[in-house]
Formats: C-alpha cells, structure tokens, sequence
C-alpha cells in the first residue's frame, strides 16, 4: 500500500511473492535491488510509529495504511470484551430491543462471548462466579499475545493461586505487572467433526467506522486440533486437544502438513447441510454475521476513523453442539503465511480482492474517495454491512429477521422464529 517509501521487511518468502505480484500487477513498485519501495503491508508496530503523537507522520492523500491506529479497540482481547459490554449497557439505557433479556436475565441477541473477566482486576468478580459452578473449566489468555501463546486451561482456583500475591486473600496479581490476562468461561461442548474440536478463521474487511461499511470474505477455513477431543480434566494440559492455533498443532505428531488440518467454509456448509439441514445451517451463518457486525458497532463509536484507513480482521469464531456460534477473538494481523497450497490460494486472493476494494482500479490511491467500490471489484467480498443504507432502511432495520421468520412491530419477534439477524448482505 502506499505509503513512506522504505525498504519492505518481509516475514516470509511466501508473503513476499504474494505481495510483489500483486503490487507489480498494478505497476505500483519496481522490484529491483537495494531500491526504495512506496507499497507495504505495514505491521501494527509500523502504524503505532506512523500515528504517535511524538515521532507520528502526516500522511498525504495519496497515502493509505492497513490499519486504524486505535484497532487494539477491537484486536486486544480485554480491550474487545470491555467495548462489547460497554455497548450492551447503553443499548440497554436506551431502551434497545437489541438488549433484550430472557428470564434469566440473560441477552437474547448480544449473548455472543463467553462470560470473560479481566484480571487482576476483576479477580474477585471472578472467584464469586467461578464458585456458582465449581465444576466448570475456564480458559485462561495473555491479553496481548497471539498464536495460542501462554494460554492454559483451569478447573480449581489453586490452579491460578502462583499469580496470587497472598494465598490468604483474595488479591490477584499476574506475574508481570505489565500483562494483563482475560479468563473466559471455557467452551467446553464444541461442535466436533471426526471427534475433534475446530474453530472457524474468517475474514472481515472494514473500509469505515463512521459510518459503518464491512466486507466479509467467503473463502474462510475451519482450523482442527490433531487430537481428539475430550472434556477430562486429564488432558486440561493439552493443547493439542484444546487450541486450533496451526502454530500449536504444526508440532503435533499428528499433523497433515498435505491439508493442515483445514477445511474450506464450503466444506462446512456441505456437512451441516448434510447432517443438520440447511435452515439450521443458514441460521448459523446469519448468527454468526450477525455476531461480527455487533463486535464492529460496539467498537465504531471509540475507533479513531482515520481517513488513511483500512483494516482486514481475523475472526476467530467458535461453534458449539448446540449450533450457537461465539465470539472468541479478532486478530488485527491475521497470518498470510501459507502452510498448505490451498493456504496459498486463498490468501493469494484475500489480498488481491483487498487491493481492490481499498485501491479500485490499481490507481493511485486517494482517501478523500467515499470507499463504496462497484460490485464488479469485490471479487470473494460480499458486503456485509453499510450503515448509509441500513439507516436508508428505516430505525428497525437491525432487528429484520430472514425471511420467512415473523417479526412484530419495530423488530419485536415471536419467541419461536429465531434469532434476528442483518440482511445487508442478502
């Protein structure tokens, strides 16, 4: 992408060839030695550097980056958690039909992550709900770490008690003052197929946050543990049984490196339709459309909107046996790396279908463009949700159900049609 000419550090010959073609396609860079190249995939350290107030830059017109400054809104694990409830609380004070609760009190349409606290913070938040079911097992993350790394899984509050400054009371320290952990209520029906767990990895394009224009790619992939799956707490230490994290399981025994555990969304819609039946697996779907357009919404209000931005999320989406889709985490870097020809393929095409929706045309870019390309450049894009047209639509827009499913007056639905999902992309 365009901007302060530099020389490109590439993190794989992969991603290079990758990148070259595209940008030499376009005419945008000369590869020749030891020159001085204006396009890169920057990484989020580069972008901090770009935008901080002491050492930050002005970026021209013609300049645009591949990330909002402030992502980590979204892209930290607590940061994202925080906004989500964050957003729920004032849909509720305005008296959202969004935030409606069942008799439980809990969310109907907004229930999409696992009950999370932050620690230290909220440890004695989290020992009082952890004792409201002693049995259930929690999963526990580095909130800036990627990769599956320093994550671990516990079931006993003596198991977390080496963070604890003083066994004797309930204060909750990490073991750097620096690194903040979330815990999250571990998922511990996953969907399987062959007996194994397996998370989705999806791609989301967001052109703007004000107002709201996101792209959902339809070449995602489900990634699979190696191992089997089993909810004993003998293999609570086993993350080959536990994390999809391919940087995990390309060291198990039992890795493929021919497919590398993946399977192709296409493949999955095929099996649900097949084992489940497609109502419930269109269902899915919406949910799970449904799920990253609310994650966008909740953070739109606080995202610096930067008019050199762009950002193509890594969401990582759990399935459980129940059909319920969840929220685990959005990565602001998802890999590009490929670990299969497939792999290759597809982020090949993510990255050419992303230049041409943020570039169209392979012209020289200009932020002050409205960013809407024709439907002709959106190649494995679809448009997700556009705020403009969505408010076009009326107030109640959010709150339409598929069709088919009945709805009441200003998005009330019967209690039997199902959750309501956005149909922007229909």
């Amino acid at each position: 992408f365009r901007i302060m000419a530099g020389k490109v550090k590439w993190v794989t010959d992969i991603e290079k060839s990758v990148l070259i073609n595209n940008f030499e396609k376009r005419g945008w860079i000369q590869v020749a030695e030891n020159e001085d190249w204006n396009f890169y995939w920057m990484s989020v350290q580069t972008i901090r550097n770009v935008f901080s107030v002491e050492t930050g830059y002005r970026l021209s017109d013609d300049q645009i980056v591949n990330h909002f400054p402030n992502h980590y809104e979204l892209t930290r694990k607590d940061l994202m958690v925080k906004n989500i409830k964050r957003y729920r609380k004032e849909l509720e004070k305005e008296g959202s039909p969004l935030a409606e609760k069942d008799e439980n009190g809990k969310y109907i349409y907004l229930d999409f992550v696992p009950v999370t606290f932050m620690l230290p913070a909220d440890y004695n938040l989290f020992v009082e709900e952890f004792r409201k079911n002693p049995s259930s097992t929690w999963i526990m993350k580095p909130c800036g770490k990627a990769q599956g790394k320093g994550i671990f899984l516990i079931n006993k509050l003596s198991q977390i008690k080496k963070w604890s400054r003083d066994s004797k009371t309930s204060s909750f320290v990490s073991q750097s003052s620096k690194e903040a952990y979330v815990i999250s209520l571990y998922i511990n029906n996953p969907l399987l197929i062959g007996g194994k767990k397996f998370d989705l990895r999806l791609y989301v394009l967001v052109s703007t946050y004000r107002p709201l224009r996101c792209y959902m790619y339809k070449l995602g992939f489900c990634r699979f543990c190696t191992v089997k799956y089993t909810p004993s707490t003998s293999e609570l230490d086993n993350m080959f049984v536990h994390l999809t994290n391919v940087a995990i399981q390309k060291h198990g025994d039992d890795y493929n490196h021919i497919h590398g555990g993946k399977w192709t969304v296409s493949n999955l819609r095929l099996y649900l339709e097949s084992t489940r039946g497609k109502e419930v697996t269109n269902k899915l779907f919406d949910e799970i459309h449904w799920i990253i357009v609310q994650s966008l919404k909740a953070v739109a209000p606080v995202m610096n909107n930067d008019k050199h931005c762009f950002e193509c999320y890594g969401y990582d989406i759990i399935i459980d046996d129940k059909l319920k889709p969840w929220l685990i985490e959005v990565n602001a870097s998802p890999s590009l790396t490929s670990s299969t020809a497939n792999d290759r393929i597809l982020k090949y095409n993510l990255i050419n279908d992303t230049l041409n929706i943020a570039v169209p045309n392979g012209e020289i870019p200009d932020c002050k463009w409205n960013k809407s390309p024709p439907k002709e450049v959106l190649g494995n894009y679809e448009v997700l949700y556009d705020e403009e047209m969505a408010q076009s639509d009326g107030p109640d827009r959010d709150l339409r159900s598929r069709p088919g499913q009945s709805t009441g007056v200003k998005g009330s639905r019967a209690r039997d049609s199902g959750k309501p999902v956005l149909t922007t992309w229909k």
